[in-house]
């Protein structure tokens, strides 16, 4: 299993998961996107995307924190956004690769911080996101926020990582290097499926759509 960057030839099958799952589809490049690849039968398993958004007059785009990033002086702050993995991957570490792809295209972008807006908060602190209050988000930010509560629900929350400090968790690692679609004959199997209850989600009133 590895992650690469989507291809120009993967635009139709992004917008259809991406319409399937209830993804961000809005400004869609399909060079914002990355894939993860099941190396063995070359079949896609997730994908996610980073999204550029210009502020107006240069305002800075960290908040009321000191390490807001070099990139927001010119105007721009950073999201991570659409991350969808196939039913038959989940739990399996797709999901926080594909994530790892996509802070380091912001890093090589020359982000120092890259934003989240999700109700699936204890899912993203793991990797080293932390919240932020939205009361301190600049006005592009929190226009950005009010849109993401009306999708997702008034649980959704605003987080920040810095770069530098994304980590994916061992057991993670380990789940991806020997990842397999759920049903096969591998090791796919082989440990048990992360559930929302894992990271303190109740599963009958959780809305979330970061399953992965």
């Amino acid at each position: 299993m590895y992650v690469r960057d989507a291809k120009n030839r993967e635009e139709v099958w992004l917008l259809d998961h991406i319409e399937e799952f209830g993804l961000d589809d809005a400004a869609f490049r399909s060079r914002d996107y990355v894939v993860a690849i099941d190396e063995s039968g070359g079949g896609k398993a997730g994908f996610g995307r980073i999204r550029i958004h210009k502020t107006e007059g240069g305002e800075r785009s960290g908040g009321s924190r000191s390490s807001s990033d070099r990139r927001s002086d010119g105007g721009e702050f950073c999201e991570l956004t659409s991350v969808g993995v196939l039913p038959e991957w989940r739990g399996q570490g797709v999901g926080a690769h594909v994530m790892e792809r996509l802070i380091e295209h912001a890093r090589d972008e020359g982000f120092e911080t890259v934003f989240l807006f999700t109700p699936a908060a204890e899912y993203a602190t793991q990797f080293g996101f932390e919240p932020v209050e939205s009361s301190s988000l600049p006005d592009p930010m929190a226009d950005r926020m009010d849109t993401v509560v009306a999708e997702e629900g008034e649980d959704t929350v605003a987080l920040v990582v810095d770069v530098d400090e994304f980590v994916v968790p061992d057991r993670l690692r380990r789940r991806f290097k020997d990842a397999a679609p759920r049903g096969d004959d591998g090791d796919g199997d082989s440990e048990p499926e992360e559930t929302a209850e894992d990271f303190g989600i109740d599963p009958d009133e959780a809305t979330y759509k970061y399953d992965v």
